[in-house]
């Protein structure tokens, strides 16, 4: 008889001290006592994302300045930046707006090489062109075969806009403009600026 009381005993217990301690956690949880708002102006917040930002790591374009803006088929491809990146990358980066009558996919903007097919709709057909020193650069993939570049996965609804970009190889210090080249679409001519 004393085993089972002994028991019953460990069992009341051991639910106190899981009790106290849920009640201890949910207390420090709690909160400050009214000074959330002053936490909130001290926080720095983050800067909200959009819908594309999983489909690369490419830094929101500066809508504010148009480098470029070219317009084929109902589509208009805005180019808001051209920069030289640390370690030989050239980032070209911009807005995509559809003004056709349905969803554009980007489906005519993919490259025609084997292992860029797989990315579907997207820049990966997407080229830049030093004239100056007459090479062509296409646009950087990673070790899967993904490109570097923006995925315009479900498409863009009619008469909406989506930020894009596109990574290339950098043209050599002295190269400073450049031709930007999407299929379907008329060249961009665009200067380079020097990134941060």
């Amino acid at each position: 008889m004393s085993t089972r009381r002994t028991r019953v005993t460990r069992t009341a217990m051991s639910a106190v001290v899981i009790a106290t301690g849920l009640v201890l956690t949910v207390v420090g949880c709690g909160g400050g006592g009214g000074d959330d708002d002053a936490d909130k102006e001290a926080t720095p917040s983050a800067p909200e994302k959009n819908g594309d930002d999983e489909k690369g790591d490419a830094p929101a374009p500066d809508t504010a300045k148009t480098l470029a803006e070219v317009k084929s088929n109902g589509i208009t491809l805005t180019v808001t930046s051209v920069s030289r990146d640390e370690g030989g990358f050239l980032t070209v980066s911009g807005r995509v707006t559809n003004g056709t009558s349905g969803i554009w996919v980007g489906s005519e903007w993919r490259s025609d090489e084997n292992e860029l097919k797989k990315n579907g709709g997207s820049l990966a057909g997407a080229s830049v062109i030093d004239q100056q020193g007459k090479k062509k650069y296409l646009v950087l993939r990673d070790t899967t075969g993904r490109c570097l570049c923006t995925k315009f996965e479900g498409g863009i609804n009619q008469n909406q806009s989506v930020d894009w970009y596109a990574q290339f190889p950098a043209p050599p210090e002295g190269s400073s403009k450049v031709q930007f080249q999407v299929p379907t679409m008329p060249p961009a001519a665009l200067e380079i600026s020097e990134g941060e």
